[in-house]
């Protein structure tokens, strides 16, 4: 599917689906902006449009085939950007996919080209069909709109994953070492995933000593701060959630590692007060005559003298502060 969307900055119009083979007369002016959304398109449509714009085939190539760090390649008369949305869904085996989004960014033109649905490109779309908010001032306000959008869907997915980490912060008490520690690692490839994905996008628009990686309007820098302070909250945000995973599974591990010791604490409490036991029994029990056997009174004097180091035992044992 080619959505178009073209705004005429001396008529102050928007029009949409326009003819492509026209599409130089569309670029005539450096005032006006032509949009061209691909999505879910094969390679023949693909190919159609970069021939148009004569994009490089090293950038077609990365678009056909799925790039797992952002970045961004600067062609002399356009910027090729790679950039990731994230969907997060705890309840599948992959908690969290990436949707990859590729940009041609030119000085009047834009050219997004996406396989999967993406709400902000759709957002975007919706209001560009009959509003000029989005166009009507340089195709970086158009990539910044889109990229915000992006970035405005990864707040939900930090607060629940802060979320899940309290949960489980009280559930490690309860359930079992290898349900609480799948949950754990879990959450540990989920933030790792999402730091991969937020860091590179942070390099991309933040600027360095002093100057941006590519072109923007003077107008349109306040927008892109805003957008980098927005990607620095949120590497924030996941440093913060892998330190209290990490520090979670610590003190699991912890735990589990008392409760083995007080279990094996106790059962060498038992085996220490056992081995006299059986000594006695055993002297006792032996198939030769022993003076007081024919006593009546030999069975419970023997159950005397082993309840008396049972006492003792257990005197000793909790002056000692074993028990």
């Amino acid at each position: 599917m080619i959505k178009t969307y073209f705004y005429n900055h001396s008529q102050q119009t928007m029009h949409h689906d326009v003819d492509l083979s026209q599409v130089h007369s569309f670029l005539r002016s450096p005032e006006d902006l032509l949009w061209i959304d691909l999505y879910d398109v094969g390679n023949d449509e693909l190919q159609y449009v970069a021939d148009i714009f004569n994009f490089h085939p090293l950038a077609i190539e990365d678009c056909l085939h799925v790039s797992p760090r952002a970045k961004v390649d600067d062609y002399e008369n356009y910027y090729f950007f790679v950039i990731h949305a994230l969907r997060y869904n705890e309840e599948s085996d992959n908690e969290i996919t990436t949707l990859e989004l590729n940009v041609f960014l030119g000085s009047n033109y834009i050219v997004t080209i996406h396989k999967k649905p993406m709400p902000s490109i759709g957002r975007i779309a919706a209001v560009s069909l009959h509003s000029k908010r989005y166009m009507n001032r340089g195709p970086d306000f158009l990539l910044y709109s889109i990229v915000d959008g992006i970035t405005d869907e990864y707040f939900p997915i930090m607060d629940r994953i802060s979320a899940r980490i309290d949960e489980l912060e009280d559930e490690m008490y309860e359930h079992q070492m290898e349900a609480i520690t799948e949950e754990f690692l879990a959450l540990k490839r989920t933030i790792i995933l999402i730091r991969r994905v937020i860091l590179p996008q942070k390099r991309i628009f933040a600027p360095v000593n002093g100057t941006m990686l590519f072109k923007i309007n003077e107008e349109n820098i306040p927008f892109y701060i805003d957008l980098v302070d927005h990607l620095e909250r949120l590497v924030d945000s996941a440093e913060t959630s892998r330190d209290l995973v990490n520090g979670a599974l610590d003190t699991y591990y912890s735990i589990v590692s008392a409760k083995t010791t007080e279990t094996m604490q106790i059962l060498t409490i038992i085996s220490t007060i056992m081995m006299p036991l059986t000594f006695i029994t055993g002297l006792m029990g032996m198939n030769v005559h022993l003076p007081g056997q024919d006593s009546p009174y030999s069975f419970w004097a023997i159950m005397g003298i082993l309840f008396t180091v049972i006492a003792l035992m257990l005197l000793y044992f909790k002056r000692k502060r074993w028990l």
